[in-house]
């Protein structure tokens, strides 16, 4: 992208501007009314969301993140698409998809009459994607940055023949201590428990899904990492040490993960401090497990979260 053509055609004044990003990568910078926030254009990821007063980002991004070309950026909310988790063909393709190592191309930007900016990117099939995924589509990210920010995903697929997808929005709050965190909204929900499916004496083919059925509140005293079924409903991040609740409302999605990867997992990621973990939190709206969708030819599915801040 060129950013200063980008500026000449997308730029609002006073509002909305590109600029050159971490990595030199084009990010498109929002100031208005309601709100301030960044999107990368590389890989269509919203980096940063802050709502008026608000001291405190709604969202994470590790200081050890990797901003270069086919690498994810570790925070923010990176899109996992056309497949969420490991490669679901053991085919040694990317964890979660392939568009978050990709440059998306900046569609439109729009001032609201309510003092809200949009912006949509996009990217579509080419050839490198059809080596990995040998499907025609048009996949668009929209942003609504406002008092709240809304985030939709638009798979479109544009082949002849209906395509399956596995898809998350996945989301990197930041909060002031996990350990003193709860994740309300999914209680009487069954999850997968992927930490305790994934047993390190068996191959891939051979795990087996261990499900449990939540009770409670979602608290956090060691790793975590759970794929939450047939949920639609509200859910909600009771951040005490920040003295907030981060409210996610969610459509075309029957499926959530939560996930912090605690003190191991943290150590093993080289895109992530050592304690990083204890200052975030991800409550992922996703289509996942048992939610996976397809999309008939010539149609569309819409995945969105609504993300807002709510103050004790």
């Amino acid at each position: 992208m060129d950013i200063a053509q980008a500026n000449e055609e997308f730029g609002i004044a006073g509002v909305l501007s590109i600029c050159a990003g971490a990595g030199g990568f084009p990010v498109i910078c929002i100031d208005n009314e309601h709100a301030q926030a960044e999107i990368c254009a590389y890989a269509g990821q919203v980096l940063s969301y802050r709502p008026g007063p608000e001291q405190q980002d709604l969202l994470f991004v590790s200081e050890h993140a990797h901003f270069q070309p086919g690498k994810a950026i570790k925070g923010g909310i990176p899109v996992c698409w056309p497949w969420f988790g490991p490669d679901p063909e053991a085919r040694g393709r990317p964890d979660h998809g392939f568009v978050r190592g990709r440059h998306w191309r900046l569609l439109a930007t729009e001032a609201m009459v309510d003092g809200g900016t949009r912006v949509r990117l996009g990217c579509r099939d080419d050839e490198a994607t059809r080596a990995l995924w040998p499907h025609p589509f048009a996949l668009e990210i929209e942003v609504m940055v406002g008092e709240s920010l809304d985030v939709a995903l638009v798979s479109r697929n544009t082949g002849d023949l209906p395509v399956t997808i596995t898809q998350g929005l996945h989301t990197y709050f930041k909060v002031g201590d996990v350990r003193r965190v709860q994740v309300l909204g999914l209680a009487g929900h069954e999850y997968i428990d992927k930490v305790a499916s994934i047993a390190p004496d068996r191959a891939p083919a051979d795990q087996v899904d261990v499900r449990v059925k939540q009770s409670g509140p979602i608290n956090f005293d060691g790793p975590v990492n759970r794929i939450y079924l047939d949920t639609t409903g509200r859910l909600i991040v009771d951040d005490p040490a920040l003295g907030r609740q981060i409210r996610i409302d969610r459509e075309g999605s029957r499926s959530a993960v939560v996930w912090n990867p605690w003190v191991v997992q943290s150590q093993q990621m080289g895109d992530f401090g050592d304690d990083e973990y204890l200052g975030m939190v991800c409550v992922e709206t996703t289509n996942a497990a048992n939610d996976a969708v397809t999309v008939p030819a010539g149609a569309s599915h819409r995945m969105a979260s609504r993300y807002s801040i709510v103050h004790d």
